[in-house]
Order: C-alpha cells, then sequence, then structure tokens
C-alpha cells in the first residue's frame, strides 16, 4: 500500500473513532441519561420530522414520543413497577419500537420475543425473563394461545393492531390513558447500567438463551453506528430486519433515534421488492446480514438495483467471495463490515470497506480496544495454555478465538443471561495474567499486519479431518462461486471408524449446476482433506428469522439415504466425482470396507 492510501486509510479509522467518542462522553455507567432522553430531545428539536416509513404511512419523533407516553400510562395503571418485565411479541411496525420506548419510560424492561418462535421454546423464552405482562400483535396471536398453556406463572396478556379472543384490547386502553407526558420519577434511579432489555440467542442449536442488555450497550452500540457511518438527519435507513433482535431493533433504528433520521422499516425481507423500496424510499443506508446479499445476488436484475442514493451499508456476515461482486453489481460505494454479539463485548468495524474484514484494531488502538485472537486447539474446543498456564495470543495469520477483556468501561463490560450457568461458560479466565476475565465469542479468526480482523468459523462448526482442521465457511465460499450453487451449509457429520468428522455440504442449486462439474471445480480451490465427502441437494436451507444457517438437524440426519429423500451423493475418489450414494454404498461406508 502506498503512502498516500495508508494516511487515506488511517484518517478514516480515526474520524470514525472520534466521532463516536464524541457522541459517547455522556453515556456512562451511572449516567441516568437514555435512549428516552434521546427520543425526548428529538421530539422537542424535530417534531414533524418522519422518525418511521412504513407501508403508506409515516410517524413524526411527536407521535413516536407521544404514543410511548401512553405506553406509560397504560403500564403504570397496570401495576408495571421499576424491574418488573414485560414481553413483546409483535412483527415489525413502528408501534413495536413506540411499545418498548414507553415501558421504558415507565421504568420496566422489555423483554423482545422472537418471532419465530413456537410452543415450547416461545414458552420458555417468555419463562426465563419472568414476564409479568404480554403484549401480543394481533397477527401472532395464535402463536401466543397455543405457547400459553405452558406458561407457568402465565403472564396477563394484551393484544394489540387488531382483536384477539379472549385478550383485552392494548391500542384502547393505550388510548384511554390519556396524552399527558409520562412522570420522569417512575424512571427515578434507573441509569445505564440497569437493564433495559432481554435480547435472545437465536437458538440454532437449542432453546434461545436471554442475555442480559443494558441502557450503556443500547447507546454504545447506537452511537458506534452514527460515528462509524457519520449518520445525519438527512439519511434515510431501510430496514428489513427483525426487530427483535439488536442488529435490526438496536442498531439500525438507533441511528435514526439518536440523529433525527429516518427508519423506512419493512416487515419482512422480500427480495422482489428490496431495490423498488430503496428507490421509492430514497434510502441513503440499509443494513444487511450475509445471506440477504446472498439472496439478492442470486435473483435476476430489476429494474431499481442501481437506480438509488445509497451512500453505504452496513452488516455482518457479508463473504468476501460475492463482496466485489456484491458491491458492483448494485453500485454501492461503500460497505461497512462489522462485528459483535448482542450480548458481547467484542465490537469492531471495517470503517474504510477493505473487503472480507470484520473489522480493524490497529496497533496504536490495541491498549483502547482489548480485542485479542489466542490460539486454539480445535479438537478439544478449548484455548492451548502454555508452560505458565497462560493463554498465547496468535501471531498475524494464525488461526485462533476472538476474545475481548472485560472490565467496567462502556462497550468493555459482560452483562451475560439470565441464567448463570450460561455467563460462565462465555468467560474465561486467567488469559494473560492471574485474576483478568475476557469475553470468549465462540468465532475463529485470524489478524493481518495491519490490524484486520477476519472471520473463520464458528467454535463447533470447523472440524478435524484426515489431521486437517476443515473451515466450514472456507468450504462453503468455495462451493458458493461453482455455477448453479445459490447456497450452502458445510458441516462435519461422523463417521464409524474414522477419526474425526467428513466434511458434507447441503446445496441449494439452480440453472446451470452440473453435479459431473462439482469435484473438478471445488478441487482447484481446496485442499483434498476439506472438498465434502458428501453432498446433499435440498430445495431451500433452513434458516432463523435472523438468517443463520441452520446446522443441527443435517448434523443429526447424516448421509443416510434412507433418513432423507434428497439426493445424496459421496465423493468417489477413483473417478474423481460426485456419485450418488446408494443404500449399499453406506452400508460399505458404515463397514469401513468402502474408501472416503
Amino acid at each position: 500500500m502506498g503512502l498516500a492510501a495508508a494516511l487515506k486509510r488511517e484518517s478514516t479509522y480515526i474520524a470514525a473513532i472520534a466521532r463516536t467518542l464524541i457522541g459517547l462522553r455522556a453515556v456512562k455507567p451511572d449516567s441516568p441519561h437514555t435512549i428516552v432522553d434521546e427520543v425526548e430531545a428529538r421530539a422537542r428539536e424535530i417534531p414533524d420530522a418522519v422518525a418511521f416509513y412504513f407501508l403508506d404511512r409515516t410517524m413524526t419523533f411527536r407521535a413516536l414520543n407521544a404514543g410511548a407516553d401512553r405506553v406509560a400510562h397504560w403500564a403504570k395503571g397496570n401495576g408495571v413497577m421499576r424491574g418488573d418485565v414485560v414481553a413483546l411479541l409483535m412483527e415489525n411496525r413502528p408501534e413495536y419500537v413506540m411499545t418498548w420506548l414507553g415501558l421504558l419510560k415507565a421504568g420496566a424492561v422489555v423483554a423482545l420475543i422472537n418471532t419465530n418462535l413456537r410452543g415450547t421454546p416461545l414458552a420458555h423464552s417468555i419463562s426465563i425473563a419472568g414476564a409479568k405482562l404480554a403484549i401480543v400483535g394481533a397477527e401472532l396471536a395464535a402463536t401466543y394461545g397455543e405457547a400459553a398453556p405452558l406458561l407457568e406463572p402465565r403472564p396477563a396478556a394484551w393484544c394489540a393492531g387488531g382483536t384477539c379472543p379472549g385478550l383485552p384490547d392494548f391500542d384502547a386502553a393505550c388510548a384511554a390513558a390519556g396524552g399527558a407526558p409520562a412522570d420522569k420519577a417512575w424512571r427515578t434511579g434507573i441509569t445505564c447500567k440497569d437493564k433495559a432489555f432481554y435480547i435472545y440467542t437465536s437458538g440454532t442449536t437449542g432453546l434461545p438463551k436471554a442475555s442480559n442488555f443494558s441502557h450503556l450497550r443500547m447507546l454504545f452500540m447506537m452511537h458506534g453506528f452514527v460515528g462509524g457511518l457519520n449518520v445525519k438527519a438527512t439519511d434515510r435507513i431501510y430496514n428489513v430486519l427483525p426487530l427483535y433482535h439488536s442488529a435490526g431493533g438496536v442498531c439500525a433504528v438507533g441511528m435514526g433515534l439518536l440523529t433525527g433520521g429516518a427508519v423506512i422499516m419493512k416487515r419482512k425481507f422480500s427480495v422482489h421488492e428490496f431495490w423498488e423500496d430503496v428507490h421509492r424510499y430514497d434510502a441513503t443506508i440499509f443494513q444487511y446480514i450475509g445471506e440477504l446479499c446472498r439472496y439478492l445476488l442470486n435473483a435476476p436484475p430489476t429494474k431499481y438495483e442501481r437506480d438509488h442514493k445509497i451512500r453505504t451499508i452496513t452488516g455482518n456476515g457479508l463473504r468476501p467471495e460475492i463482496w466485489k461482486n456484491f458491491q458492483e453489481r448494485f453500485a454501492i460505494p461503500k460497505i461497512v463490515e462489522f462485528y459483535g454479539a448482542t450480548e458481547g463485548n467484542v465490537s469492531m468495524l471495517n470503517y474504510d470497506g477493505t473487503p472480507g474484514a470484520v473489522g480493524r484494531v490497529p496497533s496504536y488502538m490495541r491498549g483502547i480496544f482489548t480485542t485479542r485472537i489466542v490460539k486454539f486447539d480445535v479438537e478439544k474446543e478449548e484455548p492451548i495454555r502454555g508452560s505458565d498456564g497462560c493463554c498465547v495470543e496468535c501471531a498475524d495469520g494464525e488461526v485462533g478465538e476472538c476474545i475481548g477483556k472485560i472490565d467496567n468501561a462502556p462497550g468493555k463490560t459482560f452483562d451475560g443471561y439470565t441464567q448463570a450457568s450460561d455467563t460462565q461458560k462465555k468467560v474465561l479466565a486467567d488469559v494473560f495474567a492471574k485474576g483478568d476475565r475476557w469475553f470468549r465469542t465462540g468465532d475463529l479468526m485470524r489478524r493481518d499486519a495491519d490490524g484486520y480482523f477476519y472471520f473463520v468459523d464458528r467454535i463447533g462448526d470447523t472440524f478435524r479431518w484426515k489431521g486437517e482442521n476443515v473451515a466450514t465457511s472456507e468450504v462453503s465460499e468455495a462451493l458458493s462461486v461453482v455455477p448453479g450453487v445459490k447456497e450452502a451449509n458445510v458441516y462435519g457429520v461422523g463417521v464409524p471408524g474414522q477419526d474425526g468428522r467428513a466434511g458434507m455440504a447441503a446445496l441449494v442449486t439452480g440453472s446451470g449446476f452440473d453435479i459431473a462439474s462439482l469435484a473438478p471445480a471445488i478441487a482447484r480451490n481446496l485442499p483434498s482433506y476439506a472438498q465434502p465427502v458428501f453432498v446433499r441437494l435440498l430445495p431451500e436451507l433452513e434458516i432463523t428469522g435472523t438468517f443463520k444457517q441452520r446446522k443441527v438437524d443435517l448434523v443429526k440426519e447424516g448421509f443416510d439415504p434412507d433418513a432423507t429423500r434428497d439426493p445424496l451423493y459421496w465423493l468417489d475418489h477413483a473417478r474423481g466425482q460426485y456419485v450418488p450414494l446408494t443404500p449399499a454404498d453406506y452400508a460399505d461406508v458404515i463397514a469401513g470396507s468402502k474408501k472416503i
């Protein structure tokens, strides 16, 4: 990199950090200043500015704040006290933000319930939060009704956005509560270090866990994106991500709430409506999830995909193999990839848009941003410790687990989960010094000499085969550029008599895919040990509500042809091709008489 380019990179980084730190000046653990104060300030300063666009209607900051006041009066009228939990189960719409804002004005904690949950997982999520009341969108009333018998004790539920048999009308009750401003005394004693939300893990490998999400973390994340993207009141942020999760419900929404910019809200992501919406609403920013980008890239060209006012986009999971194609096809001036977890203290932004990087911590910022990568044993699934009992930091280019030091500074705390046992699993002690504590991200990463961090794989997804580590993300990248492969989900499966796990890929394919050309294509980009032994063709991949691929069921089903009707193939090394996996072949593999 030339001197001019290096200076531009550093100035971009420093300017973004400076903007963020300026915004965070008042954000301190003991400060009573929360997002409630920010929205009330917007309502005073720019009351008629649009806070939300949704379908064919708008909501101004005046209306947002006034509606939140009515919700606060409703909450107090129903006995909600400081620290009481209210569950919110509602699909995306402006009233979602209005509702949690009003509950925060009343001093409550809001459990943001995943709208994709059903039955036991739904009841579990509400129960572990200890919800006193539940506000249910009419569109999810039947779903809630099915889970309600499993709740013990059962919170009093109200129906919002319509009528529900057997549930009182939340909207009518709020309207009857009057329009007086919420009493600030209801929030007396609440500071940034107190809980604002419970936000849940996706539940890709079991029942969801409720993470404690403080007012401090909320403002820290919001200011991070405002500073990193230099968001202004003139920006319009297009948001198709679910509001029950931190990406869509905190980061995207926060960019508008803190600056006076407008959030263009969508109930659900639609490939067919995406670019038309971006064009129609004059969006300048949108927030993505990696799989969302892949869906857009796989779609046929549309009229408005380059006819827009987007100046930058931000998100996580945009894979390196499609980064440049996505940016060029859709004329995106700048991509700001980020890394972070709802409950974690490791957060990074790739401010200058270096393709593939999830963030950067240059050497001169290591004292401020205490994110490190330590050596990791993939087979034992634990960090490697030296003779002194401490962990060993990885060298540049070396893969290990990414961790973040836990202390009381904003952004470095770890608030944990509702269950102490879940919290303890994420804490690594005595890392570089006796008594220090670090948050475990559960992600394998590598760092280059310039301080850029690159995601490699989730711990548990990476597996050993033929004595080598196989990163599922890297295999997925190689598969995704094969003609006709639309999506790839890679995982390891156990094979009797074999050490480690054999690679298997579940593929969604389309026009141009030829199974006969698959093996030669991936052999050009993957070493032999990383090439999937088994391939399964599916009509679609199962994902979570936040667009994360589910692996657990695929791993359980394995490669038994009697366990699925989907086409199965295995890699015949003698022919150099994937061939159909018959029951007889399966029996030979299990018996060890067929070499894999």
